[in-house]
Protein backbone atom coordinates (compact mmCIF):
# COMPACT_ATOMS: atom_id res chain seq x y z
CA UNK A 1 0.00 0.00 0.00
CA UNK A 2 1.07 3.19 -1.11
CA UNK A 3 2.69 6.02 1.66
CA UNK A 4 -0.07 8.21 0.28
CA UNK A 5 -3.04 6.25 0.41
CA UNK A 6 -2.11 5.14 3.96
CA UNK A 7 -2.10 8.67 4.94
CA UNK A 8 -5.29 9.46 3.46
CA UNK A 9 -7.07 6.75 5.92
CA UNK A 10 -5.10 8.84 8.82
CA UNK A 11 -8.48 10.37 11.00
CA UNK A 12 -6.73 13.54 12.70
CA UNK A 13 -8.68 14.92 15.89
CA UNK A 14 -8.81 18.26 17.48
CA UNK A 15 -8.24 16.68 21.33
CA UNK A 16 -10.76 18.08 24.01
CA UNK A 17 -8.60 18.76 26.87
CA UNK A 18 -11.20 18.22 29.70
CA UNK A 19 -11.12 14.25 27.99
CA UNK A 20 -8.48 12.39 30.35
CA UNK A 21 -8.28 9.68 28.18
CA UNK A 22 -8.33 11.43 25.25
CA UNK A 23 -5.07 13.84 26.33
CA UNK A 24 -3.44 10.16 28.08
CA UNK A 25 -3.59 8.67 24.38
CA UNK A 26 -1.98 11.82 23.09
CA UNK A 27 0.44 11.78 25.70
CA UNK A 28 1.09 8.44 24.64
CA UNK A 29 2.42 8.66 21.60
CA UNK A 30 4.70 11.83 22.60
CA UNK A 31 5.82 10.32 25.06
CA UNK A 32 6.78 6.88 23.78
CA UNK A 33 8.13 8.50 20.44
CA UNK A 34 10.36 10.29 23.08
CA UNK A 35 11.90 7.74 24.69
CA UNK A 36 12.80 6.35 21.61
CA UNK A 37 14.80 8.85 20.71
CA UNK A 38 16.34 9.82 24.06
CA UNK A 39 16.38 6.80 25.94
CA UNK A 40 16.29 6.79 29.91
CA UNK A 41 17.28 10.72 29.37
CA UNK A 42 13.57 11.32 27.88
CA UNK A 43 12.00 13.75 30.32
CA UNK A 44 8.23 12.55 29.88
CA UNK A 45 5.32 14.42 30.87
CA UNK A 46 3.66 13.14 33.34
CA UNK A 47 -0.35 13.02 32.87
CA UNK A 48 -1.81 15.02 36.13
CA UNK A 49 0.77 17.84 35.43
CA UNK A 50 -0.49 18.07 31.65
CA UNK A 51 -3.89 17.70 32.86
CA UNK A 52 -3.42 20.92 35.13
CA UNK A 53 -1.09 22.91 32.79
CA UNK A 54 -3.61 22.79 29.72
CA UNK A 55 -6.99 23.38 31.97
CA UNK A 56 -5.80 26.49 33.62
CA UNK A 57 -6.28 29.41 32.69
CA UNK A 58 -3.19 31.42 30.66
CA UNK A 59 -2.72 35.06 29.12
CA UNK A 60 0.72 34.06 27.60
CA UNK A 61 0.00 30.85 25.61
CA UNK A 62 -2.54 28.89 23.86
CA UNK A 63 -2.38 25.46 23.59
CA UNK A 64 -3.74 23.02 20.87
CA UNK A 65 -3.64 19.39 20.72
CA UNK A 66 -4.00 16.96 17.91
CA UNK A 67 -4.54 12.78 17.61
CA UNK A 68 -4.02 10.66 14.55
CA UNK A 69 -6.11 7.38 14.91
CA UNK A 70 -5.79 4.95 12.18
CA UNK A 71 -7.36 1.13 12.42
CA UNK A 72 -9.00 2.99 16.14
CA UNK A 73 -5.42 2.81 17.36
CA UNK A 74 -3.88 6.48 18.92
CA UNK A 75 -0.49 6.48 16.26
CA UNK A 76 0.20 10.30 15.78
CA UNK A 77 0.19 13.07 18.06
CA UNK A 78 0.22 17.23 17.20
CA UNK A 79 0.86 19.97 19.59
CA UNK A 80 0.33 23.79 18.22
CA UNK A 81 1.50 26.74 20.71
CA UNK A 82 0.56 29.92 20.03
CA UNK A 83 1.74 32.49 21.62
CA UNK A 84 -0.59 35.78 22.59
CA UNK A 85 1.01 38.62 24.07
CA UNK A 86 4.97 38.67 22.11
CA UNK A 87 5.92 36.73 19.12
CA UNK A 88 2.68 37.13 17.22
CA UNK A 89 4.04 35.48 13.96
CA UNK A 90 5.26 32.27 15.44
CA UNK A 91 3.67 29.04 15.76
CA UNK A 92 5.22 26.26 17.94
CA UNK A 93 4.48 23.09 16.25
CA UNK A 94 5.33 19.53 17.40
CA UNK A 95 4.64 16.28 15.51
CA UNK A 96 5.08 12.79 16.76
CA UNK A 97 4.68 9.05 15.53
CA UNK A 98 4.60 5.82 17.10
CA UNK A 99 8.26 4.15 16.42
CA UNK A 100 6.98 1.38 14.85
CA UNK A 101 4.39 2.86 12.71
CA UNK A 102 6.64 5.44 10.82
CA UNK A 103 7.28 6.22 7.01
CA UNK A 104 3.60 5.73 6.41
CA UNK A 105 2.83 9.22 5.75
CA UNK A 106 1.38 9.79 9.30
CA UNK A 107 3.56 12.68 10.48
CA UNK A 108 3.27 14.35 6.66
CA UNK A 109 -0.64 14.46 7.39
CA UNK A 110 -0.30 15.45 11.08
CA UNK A 111 1.75 18.57 9.82
CA UNK A 112 0.00 19.48 7.47
CA UNK A 113 -3.19 19.80 9.70
CA UNK A 114 -0.68 22.08 12.07
CA UNK A 115 0.48 23.76 9.76
CA UNK A 116 -2.95 25.16 7.80
CA UNK A 117 -4.32 25.49 11.52
CA UNK A 118 -1.27 27.68 12.42
CA UNK A 119 -1.79 29.95 8.98
CA UNK A 120 -5.62 29.84 9.89
CA UNK A 121 -4.43 31.60 13.20
CA UNK A 122 -2.36 34.37 10.80
CA UNK A 123 1.02 32.46 11.45
CA UNK A 124 3.97 32.89 9.31
CA UNK A 125 6.61 31.35 11.59
CA UNK A 126 6.82 27.65 12.55
CA UNK A 127 9.36 26.66 15.21
CA UNK A 128 9.82 23.15 16.30
CA UNK A 129 12.66 21.40 18.31
CA UNK A 130 13.45 17.77 17.81
CA UNK A 131 15.61 15.08 20.21
CA UNK A 132 18.13 12.41 19.60
CA UNK A 133 20.86 10.98 21.14
CA UNK A 134 23.91 12.59 22.33
CA UNK A 135 26.03 10.28 19.74
CA UNK A 136 24.81 11.08 17.05
CA UNK A 137 25.84 14.29 14.70
CA UNK A 138 25.46 17.65 16.08
CA UNK A 139 23.85 19.28 13.25
CA UNK A 140 21.43 16.28 13.04
CA UNK A 141 22.27 15.20 10.09
CA UNK A 142 20.69 11.54 8.76
CA UNK A 143 18.53 11.89 12.56
CA UNK A 144 15.25 10.89 11.40
CA UNK A 145 13.15 13.93 12.68
CA UNK A 146 15.83 16.56 11.52
CA UNK A 147 15.59 15.02 8.31
CA UNK A 148 11.70 15.34 8.53
CA UNK A 149 11.44 18.81 9.48
CA UNK A 150 13.83 19.54 6.01
CA UNK A 151 11.67 17.97 3.83
CA UNK A 152 8.93 19.98 4.84
CA UNK A 153 11.06 23.49 4.73
CA UNK A 154 12.46 23.46 8.16
CA UNK A 155 15.87 24.66 8.75
CA UNK A 156 18.13 23.60 11.05
CA UNK A 157 19.02 26.56 13.09
CA UNK A 158 21.04 25.38 16.57
CA UNK A 159 22.05 22.62 18.30
CA UNK A 160 21.28 22.03 21.82
CA UNK A 161 22.80 19.87 24.04
CA UNK A 162 21.05 18.32 27.20
CA UNK A 163 22.75 18.39 30.11
CA UNK A 164 22.41 16.12 34.08
CA UNK A 165 24.19 16.40 37.38
CA UNK A 166 22.83 13.76 39.85
CA UNK A 167 21.72 15.39 42.93
CA UNK A 168 22.12 16.27 45.92
CA UNK A 169 25.80 17.67 44.51
CA UNK A 170 28.70 17.61 47.41
CA UNK A 171 28.13 20.80 49.55
CA UNK A 172 31.84 20.66 50.19
CA UNK A 173 32.30 21.38 46.09
CA UNK A 174 29.76 24.32 46.25
CA UNK A 175 31.30 25.85 48.89
CA UNK A 176 34.43 25.90 47.17
CA UNK A 177 32.65 27.12 43.94
CA UNK A 178 30.74 29.88 45.80
CA UNK A 179 33.75 31.00 48.02
CA UNK A 180 35.66 31.73 44.21
CA UNK A 181 33.00 33.64 42.92
CA UNK A 182 32.32 35.50 46.30
CA UNK A 183 34.99 38.38 45.84
CA UNK A 184 33.29 38.98 42.35
CA UNK A 185 30.19 40.12 43.48
CA UNK A 186 30.71 42.01 46.88
CA UNK A 187 28.62 44.64 45.63
CA UNK A 188 25.43 42.60 44.64
CA UNK A 189 22.90 40.63 46.92
CA UNK A 190 21.36 37.17 45.88
CA UNK A 191 18.02 36.72 47.04
CA UNK A 192 16.62 32.45 47.05
CA UNK A 193 12.41 32.04 47.56
CA UNK A 194 9.95 29.85 46.45
CA UNK A 195 6.74 31.08 44.62
CA UNK A 196 5.34 33.72 45.19
CA UNK A 197 7.49 35.76 43.28
CA UNK A 198 8.13 39.09 45.32
CA UNK A 199 6.23 41.90 44.38
CA UNK A 200 9.22 44.79 44.86
CA UNK A 201 10.98 42.44 42.47
CA UNK A 202 9.18 40.97 39.86
CA UNK A 203 9.20 43.67 37.02
CA UNK A 204 12.87 44.08 36.61
CA UNK A 205 13.03 40.08 36.99
CA UNK A 206 10.72 40.03 34.08
CA UNK A 207 12.58 42.69 31.97
CA UNK A 208 15.60 40.53 32.45
CA UNK A 209 14.38 37.42 31.83
CA UNK A 210 12.29 38.87 28.66
CA UNK A 211 15.49 38.59 26.69
CA UNK A 212 16.69 34.59 27.35
CA UNK A 213 15.66 33.86 23.98
CA UNK A 214 17.27 36.44 22.19
CA UNK A 215 20.16 36.99 24.53
CA UNK A 216 21.01 33.17 24.36
CA UNK A 217 22.52 31.60 21.27
CA UNK A 218 19.86 31.30 18.18
CA UNK A 219 21.95 30.53 15.31
CA UNK A 220 19.80 31.48 12.09
CA UNK A 221 16.92 31.31 14.20
CA UNK A 222 15.12 34.31 14.68
CA UNK A 223 13.10 35.26 17.87
CA UNK A 224 11.54 38.30 19.64
CA UNK A 225 11.53 39.29 23.05
CA UNK A 226 9.09 38.12 25.14
CA UNK A 227 6.27 40.61 26.63
CA UNK A 228 6.51 42.07 30.09
CA UNK A 229 3.19 41.27 31.71
CA UNK A 230 2.98 40.82 35.29
CA UNK A 231 -0.83 39.43 35.27
CA UNK A 232 0.22 36.93 32.86
CA UNK A 233 3.29 35.78 35.35
CA UNK A 234 1.09 35.69 38.26
CA UNK A 235 -1.28 33.44 35.99
CA UNK A 236 1.86 31.12 35.07
CA UNK A 237 2.42 30.65 39.12
CA UNK A 238 -0.62 29.36 39.72
CA UNK A 239 -0.16 27.09 36.72
CA UNK A 240 2.62 25.99 38.45
CA UNK A 241 0.91 25.27 41.48
CA UNK A 242 -2.31 23.65 39.98
CA UNK A 243 0.66 21.61 38.44
CA UNK A 244 2.54 20.44 41.61
CA UNK A 245 5.09 21.70 40.09
CA UNK A 246 7.68 24.57 43.05
CA UNK A 247 9.76 26.94 41.44
CA UNK A 248 12.93 27.71 42.52
CA UNK A 249 14.23 31.31 41.84
CA UNK A 250 18.11 32.97 42.87
CA UNK A 251 18.43 36.75 41.70
CA UNK A 252 21.05 38.79 41.51
CA UNK A 253 20.63 42.61 43.19
CA UNK A 254 22.27 45.83 42.46
CA UNK A 255 22.78 48.76 44.59
CA UNK A 256 19.21 49.41 43.50
CA UNK A 257 17.78 46.48 44.31
CA UNK A 258 17.08 45.85 40.53
CA UNK A 259 17.15 42.35 38.95
CA UNK A 260 20.06 42.10 37.25
CA UNK A 261 20.90 38.36 37.13
CA UNK A 262 18.86 35.32 37.82
CA UNK A 263 18.53 31.42 37.64
CA UNK A 264 15.10 29.18 37.98
CA UNK A 265 14.33 25.47 38.58
CA UNK A 266 11.28 23.47 39.06
CA UNK A 267 10.85 20.53 40.95
CA UNK A 268 7.93 18.34 39.89
CA UNK A 269 6.02 16.78 42.47
CA UNK A 270 4.37 14.29 39.85
CA UNK A 271 8.27 13.54 38.32
CA UNK A 272 10.69 11.38 40.49
CA UNK A 273 13.28 11.24 38.32
CA UNK A 274 14.14 15.13 37.45
CA UNK A 275 14.49 18.59 37.96
CA UNK A 276 14.25 21.29 35.63
CA UNK A 277 16.73 23.98 34.73
CA UNK A 278 14.58 26.64 33.50
CA UNK A 279 16.09 29.88 32.54
CA UNK A 280 19.31 31.61 33.39
CA UNK A 281 20.91 34.85 32.60
CA UNK A 282 22.65 38.34 33.59
CA UNK A 283 22.68 41.65 32.02
CA UNK A 284 25.00 42.39 29.67
CA UNK A 285 25.97 45.58 31.45
CA UNK A 286 26.58 43.51 34.99
CA UNK A 287 28.58 40.34 33.73
CA UNK A 288 32.19 39.99 34.51
CA UNK A 289 31.13 39.17 38.54
CA UNK A 290 30.39 35.52 38.04
CA UNK A 291 26.90 36.04 39.08
CA UNK A 292 26.24 33.27 36.80
CA UNK A 293 27.50 31.13 38.68
CA UNK A 294 26.51 32.59 42.09
CA UNK A 295 22.91 32.37 41.50
CA UNK A 296 22.82 29.28 39.98
CA UNK A 297 25.07 27.60 43.16
CA UNK A 298 23.02 29.81 45.18
CA UNK A 299 19.89 28.37 44.39
CA UNK A 300 21.50 24.37 43.97
CA UNK A 301 22.36 24.93 47.66
CA UNK A 302 18.69 25.95 48.48
CA UNK A 303 17.30 23.34 47.18
CA UNK A 304 19.36 20.70 48.52
CA UNK A 305 19.55 22.27 52.19
CA UNK A 306 15.05 21.64 51.63
CA UNK A 307 15.63 17.63 50.33
CA UNK A 308 13.20 18.21 47.88
CA UNK A 309 15.04 16.75 45.72
CA UNK A 310 17.08 13.95 46.30
CA UNK A 311 18.39 11.05 44.39
CA UNK A 312 16.69 13.14 41.24
CA UNK A 313 19.04 14.29 38.00
CA UNK A 314 18.68 18.00 37.52
CA UNK A 315 18.35 18.96 33.47
CA UNK A 316 19.66 21.79 32.08
CA UNK A 317 19.69 22.42 27.86
CA UNK A 318 22.33 24.87 26.50
CA UNK A 319 22.97 25.64 22.95
CA UNK A 320 26.15 23.59 21.94
CA UNK A 321 27.76 26.88 21.29
CA UNK A 322 27.17 28.53 24.44
CA UNK A 323 30.85 27.88 26.04
CA UNK A 324 30.20 30.35 28.97
CA UNK A 325 27.51 28.45 30.11
CA UNK A 326 28.76 24.83 29.42
CA UNK A 327 31.83 26.03 31.72
CA UNK A 328 29.76 26.69 34.50
CA UNK A 329 27.59 23.41 34.29
CA UNK A 330 30.75 21.23 33.30
CA UNK A 331 32.57 22.78 36.46
CA UNK A 332 29.07 21.36 39.03
CA UNK A 333 29.51 17.86 37.04
CA UNK A 334 26.72 18.26 35.02
CA UNK A 335 27.35 15.50 31.70
CA UNK A 336 26.25 15.62 28.17
CA UNK A 337 23.65 13.01 27.49
CA UNK A 338 21.90 13.95 24.23
CA UNK A 339 21.02 16.69 21.71
CA UNK A 340 18.19 18.66 20.34
CA UNK A 341 17.85 20.59 17.09
CA UNK A 342 15.59 23.65 16.60
CA UNK A 343 14.22 24.09 13.52
CA UNK A 344 12.43 26.74 12.15
CA UNK A 345 10.45 27.51 8.48
CA UNK A 346 8.95 30.56 7.67
CA UNK A 347 6.32 30.99 4.60
CA UNK A 348 5.41 34.09 2.79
Amino acid sequence: MSATRIATELEVREVDVHDDDAVAAWLHVVNTADRHERGEHSTPWRLPELLAGLREPTKHRRHHLFVGVADGRAVASGGLGLPLLDNLSAADIEVSVLPDLRRRGYGTRMLEVLESRARQEGRTRFDSEVGYRYELPSDGAGVPGVEFGKRHGYGFGIGDVQRELPLPVDEALLAEIAGEAAPYHSDYELRTFTTPFPEEHLRSYLELSSRLNTEAPTGDNEYEDEAVDLEAFRMHEARLRKQDRLAWHTVALDREGTVVGYTDLVVPEHDPDFVMQWGTLVDRTHRGHRLGLAVKIANLRAVQAAHVADGRRLVTWNAEVNDHMIGINERLGFRAVARGGELQKKIA
